[in-house]
């Protein structure tokens, strides 16, 4: 009996399995079919969405391109424009005379005058050029300027001064102070020379011989004897007397005897002040501040020193006074 029933169960049980398996397959085509019917209807409406889409694209398409045909246009009218007003104006362009190039005050030529002093005006532009070209030299060289403007570094100097005063100031102080010690001789030089020549009374060789004159007059009073006849002995003259002394012999002879002067009045300039430094360096050294640099101590005491005794009045009468004015 148990066996029958165990039997039955089985049969049972395979009947239901083979149930479950029919109805598994007979659903599996439904499922099939109704994705393919689903595909075929979301194909079936997809045009009918994208259609609006596709419609409106032509209408911006055209809008576009009337755009880019009006800019064209505009920038073809332009190109006309311009080119027609180019023709227009061209032809006013051709007809204006050509603009003359500026024409010179002057002209340099070597055309002879009727008389001897009668120099063209070209030469004296050039004769002109040329002097202000050699303006530097001759006062530097020729003239006081050289002594004064050494002293005056010599003071600087020995006031352990690196920037003050300036250089500038320097050379200004020289200048002017040139200018008031070469006051007589450019007198001279315009009594003599300048004024004849204006007048017409004196030829041009002759207004730069009496020139010379005064300028050698004042370089031979200032050089030493020693140092003109070093130049004269190098250069083969013979013993002359000093108004027939070329200027190739007297210039550097005074140039020399001007840097000989300033040394030895610069090194007087030093002697106070190199004194200042001793003191204040032997009082430091007693007192054990051997740290402490003297030159911050004695820097104040030179200035002070230099005030007091009116440094520059003495300075600048000791430099006028040494050219003998």
């Amino acid at each position: 009996m148990s066996l029958g029933r165990s039997n039955q169960g089985h049969g049972r049980d395979e009947h239901q399995r083979l149930g479950a398996g029919s109805t598994e397959s007979l659903s599996q085509p439904d499922t099939d079919a109704r994705a393919q019917r689903g595909a075929t209807g979301a194909a079936q409406s997809a045009p009918a969405l994208t259609s609006p889409q596709l419609s409106a694209a032509p209408p911006k398409g055209r809008a576009q391109e009337r755009l880019a045909r009006a800019i064209l246009h505009a920038a073809n009218w332009k190109r006309i424009a311009v080119f027609a007003l180019f023709w227009l104006v061209l032809p006013a362009f051709a007809q204006q005379p050509p603009t003359p190039a500026g024409v010179l005050p002057f002209s340099i030529n070597v055309n002879a005058g009727n008389q001897p002093q009668d120099v063209d005006t070209g030469i004296k532009i050039l004769f002109v050029i040329t002097l202000l070209t050699l303006a530097p030299s001759i006062i530097l060289l020729m003239t006081s300027f050289t002594r004064i403007v050494i002293v005056l570094s010599f003071v600087r100097s020995a006031l352990s001064l690196q920037g003050a005063p300036a250089n500038q100031v320097l050379i200004g102080l020289s200048l002017f102070m040139t200018f008031f010690i070469m006051a007589p001789v450019w007198e001279a030089v315009d009594r003599d020379a300048l004024k004849p020549y204006s007048a017409k009374q004196i030829s041009a060789d002759e207004a730069l011989d009496k020139a010379a004159k005064p300028i050698r007059n004042f370089m031979l009073r200032q050089a030493r004897p020693k140092d003109v006849e070093l130049f004269a002995s190098m250069a083969g003259l013979g013993p002359t007397s000093p108004d027939q002394l070329p200027m190739k012999v007297v210039i550097p002879g005074f140039i020399i005897s001007e840097l000989r002067t300033a040394f030895q009045m610069g090194f007087l300039i030093f002697i106070p002040f190199i004194l200042i430094d001793l003191v204040v360096a032997t009082v430091l050294m007693s007192l054990g501040m051997m740290m402490m640099p003297p030159m911050t101590i004695s820097l104040p005491l030179k200035i002070l020193l230099f005030v007091l005794v009116d440094g520059w009045s003495l300075i600048v009468r000791s430099l006028v006074q040494s050219f003998g004015i």
